[in-house]
């Protein structure tokens, strides 16, 4: 990807046609649903064909499916066909992959698989598609490979343009997409950078007060005409959060000629716009080579791949982070409910104490022996 060539980078494109598997049939409600709200007629392109379109305008996107299948039934795109189209056109397409929190452990080890051998670069979640809270502890478990990978979580927030209009809303409740709830996110997971996507009407001052508090959280523009935005975002991509604004339009529901053209008209100071459609983009995915805010330094050689999956050096350093990750997610655990829920309140005060030392001990054991099976691998990183 040559990024001196580039206009743009968009953050936020939809895969929503696969050429391996077959439309799923309850989808066409939905999109005739979201095509009225969009206003957008055309035709649902392929990801190749987005590829095209994409350089046609000498610009780049991050694509993703969206996996919603337990809360709704609907087939995904698979997360393989995305990754290695993307694969095909590196010029154009960053890769992310969706997973359903649903999914568990399972999730999990599809993230881990995704990552190493698909090389995907975030992951896209749509907590009202989903039906889960941000901060539901189910979800940890799935978050915890994508802190130890230091990649990007793009969350939907706000509003949703899918089911609006629709009976009952198409059964999409909005309140699982509440900005606030990805606070409690960024807090127990600093180590994985969080996009908030869309203008999140309307709880868009939620939105504006985490980004502005947690260094690793960013917002994107995706999914509103930019005549739309509300005062207060343009006042704050201004000002005290120019570098955590980025651009994306939410294509094919919204084209990129349509959002562009009504970009110009708002009142973006002239510094500020290539802050938002291209380098704060650049920083955060890494596309410089250097540090992806947010995330534990990474080895010079995650720019060396092999073929199908990460170079020896990488998996270490994948390793290494998901290890310190999973001690600092247990860390904050144990402070927060060691000494209130581990004992019970019955047991004598003398007992109580004791009990308490014993966990503190286990814990430190634990701490001790993840960072020691860990401490090869970072050493061979470091020679390496």
């Amino acid at each position: 990807m040559d990024i001196e060539q580039l206009v743009a980078i968009d953050v936020h494109t939809h895969a929503e046609v696969s050429q391996r598997i077959p439309d799923d049939p309850l989808w066409r409600a939905i999109q005739e649903a979201s095509a009225n709200y969009f206003k957008d007629e055309g035709p649902r392109p392929t990801i190749p064909e987005i590829a095209a379109y994409y350089r046609e305008r000498k610009m780049a996107c991050v694509i993703f499916p969206v996996d919603m299948e337990s809360a709704t039934g609907l087939i995904r795109v698979p997360n393989e066909e995305v990754a290695e189209v993307a694969a095909e056109n590196a010029d154009v397409l960053i890769p992310f992959a969706s997973i359903d929190p649903a999914k568990g452990k399972m999730g999990a080890r599809e993230a881990r698989r995704l990552i190493e051998h698909f090389g995907v670069r975030g992951f896209k979640f749509h907590p009202s598609m989903q039906e889960f809270y941000p901060n539901d502890r189910s979800a940890y478990v799935l978050y915890e490979v994508i802190a130890g990978a230091g990649l990007p979580a793009v969350f939907h927030t706000g509003h949703s343009g899918i089911g609006t209009g629709m009976r009952g809303g198409g059964g999409v409740r909005l309140k699982y997409s509440n900005p606030m709830y990805l606070d409690d996110v960024a807090v127990d997971f600093p180590d994985m950078p969080i996009i908030m996507a869309h203008p999140s009407f309307p709880w868009q001052d939620e939105a504006l007060s985490v980004c502005m508090h947690k260094p690793q959280v960013y917002i994107d523009l995706s999914g509103w005409s930019p005549k739309y935005f509300p005062p207060q975002l343009i006042q704050y991509a201004n000002t005290l959060l120019k570098h955590k604004i980025l651009f994306g339009s939410d294509y094919p529901l919204i084209t990129l000629d349509r959002w562009l053209a009504d970009f110009e008209q708002i009142n973006i100071r002239p510094e500020v716009r290539p802050l938002i459609l291209k380098e704060n983009a650049v920083k955060l995915l890494g596309l410089d080579n250097r540090h992806v805010p947010g995330s534990m330094p990474t080895s010079s050689a995650s720019s060396r791949r092999r073929p199908g999956g990460q170079s020896g050096p990488d998996r270490n350093w994948t390793g290494a982070r998901e290890a310190w990750s999973r001690l600092r997610y247990w860390r904050r655990w144990a402070a927060k409910n060691w000494r209130c829920t581990c004992v019970p309140a019955t047991i004598p005060a003398s007992t109580r104490t004791k009990s308490r030392r014993c966990f503190s001990t286990w814990l430190s054991t634990q701490a001790c022996l993840l960072l020691t099976a860990h401490s090869r691998l970072l050493r061979t990183c470091l020679i390496s």
